[in-house]
């Protein structure tokens, strides 16, 4: 009888420890389904975008508008920008703001004076003299600073630019001298290198005059948009030639013959403050950044002539001065 009861026990033990093992594989099952369920029907894991730079500021400082073309590495896939043809004048682009010319210098004659004065461009420095001309910019002490008289180039030489307009020219309709007139501006723009390396150099084409205007005005017969042209064309070989940047102002101003409308100016030359507003609404919408000129670096500047210059003229000096 106890053998019985003895065999009966150890048999109910074995039941109980099968039925609680194939309980634990029963949940372990259990989760596992649980698991694998879980794993199939989640949502796909799509990675947050970086967050996009300010592209303000990465902008040079009161320039209006994102520099897109800084010469730097280009973006992964984005191919790297064409370089600056400098055989063309600067393409129209997105408008500045004033601000684009805090550093701005303003090189040249009566009519650039006009502009400053009558654009609202509000800021630049102001480096003009009535009757400038190309030919005598390192030696007429054409500028008074603080009650101290300046060569244009020394005057430039005060301050760091980081542009640099050049506007010179109309006076020099009046000699007889266009090879001169070429050389001089080349050695102008070599010159103006070497003291503002880091600045972008703008050559200013001409803007026409109306010469029926002038012959009333003042009678100056040399004042004529036939030369005018010619030395549009030797400022455009100039600047591809030293690889500064032409602006045309020439097809800016000029009406369907070729001339300045008489209601942009009172004596043909000089322009009136309208006239002057759109003047700046150009330079607004054409402008260039360094590093897109120079990605490699600006060019090496031509050695100083150690001999005297160009003869100024075969003529009188017969430079418009009002």
């Amino acid at each position: 009888m106890a053998n019985y009861r003895g065999k009966h026990v150890a048999r109910s033990r074995r039941v109980i420890i099968l039925l609680a093992a194939a309980a634990v594989a029963v949940m372990v099952l259990t989760a596992a389904a649980l698991i694998y369920q879980k794993y199939w029907n989640r949502e796909p894991q799509v990675p947050e975008p970086p967050p996009l730079e300010d592209a303000s500021r990465s902008s040079p400082a009161g320039s209006g508008r994102a520099d897109v073309s800084s010469g730097g590495p280009a973006a992964a896939g984005e191919p790297e920008a064409p370089p600056y043809d400098f055989s063309r004048p600067a393409p129209e682009g997105e408008a500045v703001d004033n601000g684009y010319f805090d550093d701005a210098a303003f090189v040249g004659d009566s009519r650039t004076d006009g502009f400053m004065l009558y654009s609202g461009i509000g800021t630049g420095k102001n480096l003009t003299s009535n009757g400038l001309s190309i030919f005598r910019l390192a030696e007429k002490k054409a500028l008074t600073i603080e009650g101290e008289k300046y060569t244009l180039l020394e005057a430039l030489a005060l301050e760091e630019y980081g542009k640099v307009y050049i506007s010179l020219g109309i006076n020099e309709l009046g000699y007889n001298n266009d090879k001169g007139f070429y050389r001089s501006y080349c050695a102008a723009i070599d010159e103006i290198r070497r003291l503002q390396p880091k600045a972008v150099i703008y050559v200013q084409g001409l803007i026409p005059v109306n010469e029926a205007q002038v012959m009333d005005s003042t009678g100056r017969d040399y004042l004529a948009n036939d030369h005018l042209r010619v030395y549009n064309d030797l400022l455009r070989q100039a600047a591809e030639e030293k690889q500064v940047v032409y602006l045309d102002l020439y097809s800016e101003f000029a009406d369907e013959n070729g001339i300045l409308p008489e209601e942009d100016s009172r004596d043909g030359v000089h322009l009136k403050k309208p006239a002057c507003q759109r003047w700046l609404e150009y330079l607004k919408t054409h402008t260039v950044d360094f590093d897109a000129l120079y990605p490699d670096g600006p060019p090496i500047p031509e050695p100083a002539e150690s001999e005297p210059g160009e003869p100024a003229a075969t003529t009188a000096d017969r430079s418009v001065q009002e």
